[in-house]
């Protein structure tokens, strides 16, 4: 057995051990997904499932760049602030919110997860969300 065979057949183990950890921590999935590259256009939410015990699932591809925010007043608070804690992409990946859900999301994020925006930010912030990402005025 060649050094090169060896190495192969200890990837192949290796393989085969990190896919029955994965699947003894996640029983049913059948793949973890990748990331994909691309532009973010409206994305197409799958519809809710009952999930039963032992049901089998996938993960799709998964984006790796960041989403193109709507220009406007408030735009710059959101890149700035919004994308301390995780991806713009978050925003634009959700179906078109009411005002309201808006308001009550940024809220969230300040007063469960800490995100430290100021209250001036925080008006701004809604009302950028609320100008462009609602159903009313979400722009395809």
């Amino acid at each position: 057995m060649t050094s090169r065979t060896l190495s192969m057949a200890v990837l192949a183990v290796a393989a085969c051990t990190a896919h029955s950890v994965l699947a003894q921590e996640r029983p049913g999935l059948l793949s973890a997904g990748d990331y994909a590259d691309g532009t973010l256009g409206a994305a197409q939410q799958p519809a809710r499932m009952d999930v039963q015990p032992g049901s089998v699932y996938r993960v799709g591809k998964w984006p790796t760049y960041t989403a193109d925010l709507a220009p406007g007043k408030g735009h710059d608070a959101v890149m700035g602030n919004c994308s301390m804690c995780h991806s713009v992409t978050y925003i634009t990946m959700q179906p078109p919110l009411p005002a309201g859900t808006w308001k009550a999301e940024v809220h969230k994020m300040i007063a469960v997860m800490g995100a430290p925006i100021q209250p001036a930010t925080e008006e701004e912030i809604v009302a950028y969300l609320q100008e462009h990402y609602t159903p009313s005025t979400r722009k395809p």
